[in-house]
């Protein structure tokens, strides 16, 4: 379940009755599209159905009967969701305007390089920067995925940007690979791994070519800056190195 800050209001009102249930936004939206394919206690606020939920009143039971079949809430919610209205406050909206546009400076700074300075990732601050400078506004309503590519049309007239991956083989010394190699391998997705004869350990990691910074960071913590590593392309063959 979720929170009740995280939640909002779906309400259908049908035969003369009002029903309200508490669920996630994001998944109250894909309910309505047809698309959730997810438990419905993972995202709603409370297992019930209510007439007033901000009173806790519940309605008659032969008004559920009636609408829905049913008295049963994990059947009567999604009904509610994909039939009825979304009810959001002011200060909801603002709360999930504001989230979701740090997720999506987040996803995008991770994301995101730099194609006229090597390839540099975009820090977040000027990420958040340059959407307030073109004007972007978050619909909170919907998912960030939804509203990427708006968000990256309205940025590229004022930053150099493009999606981007990278893939980095690295290659770690005897007395570092055991404990260092379970942390890379977690980073992004581990194409290929090689153990060497000495204890070595060699991996192909590929990951948002935004995370590069990060990625050496913990490289170099992880074996005092004694490991090797270098950016390959697609036409590099593992077994030759």
């Amino acid at each position: 379940m979720i929170s009740l800050d995280e939640a909002v209001t779906a309400r259908l009102e049908s035969h003369g009755a009002r029903f309200e249930v508490l669920v996630d936004p994001d998944a109250a939206r894909e309910i309505k599209n047809g698309t959730f394919d997810g438990d419905i206690r993972d995202v709603i606020a409370a297992e019930d159905v209510f007439d007033n939920a901000s009173r806790g009143d519940r309605p008659a039971a032969d008004d559920l009967e009636e609408v829905f079949g049913t008295t049963d809430p994990l059947e009567i919610i999604p009904e509610v969701i994909k039939r009825g209205e979304i009810q959001i406050t002011a200060e909801q909206r603002r709360e999930m305007q504001e989230r979701k546009r740090r997720q999506l400076i987040t996803q995008i700074s991770r994301n995101a390089v730099n194609p006229q300075m090597d390839d540099a990732p975009h820090p977040p601050e000027r990420i958040e920067a340059a959407l307030e400078e073109a004007g972007f506004r978050i619909d909170p309503m919907e998912s960030v995925e939804a509203q990427l590519d708006e968000a990256l049309d309205m940025l590229r007239p004022i930053l150099p940007i493009r999606f981007d991956e990278v893939t980095v083989a690295v290659q770690l010394p005897p007395e570092y690979a055991g404990s260092a190699q379970a942390k890379l391998r977690s980073f992004g997705e581990l194409l290929e791994e090689e153990w060497q004869g000495d204890g070595s350990w060699i991996g192909v990691i590929k990951f948002p070519a935004g995370l590069q910074h990060d990625f050496y960071d913990l490289v170099n913590e992880e074996t005092s800056g004694e490991a090797e590593t270098r950016i390959i392309s697609d036409e590099d063959d593992f077994g030759s190195r």
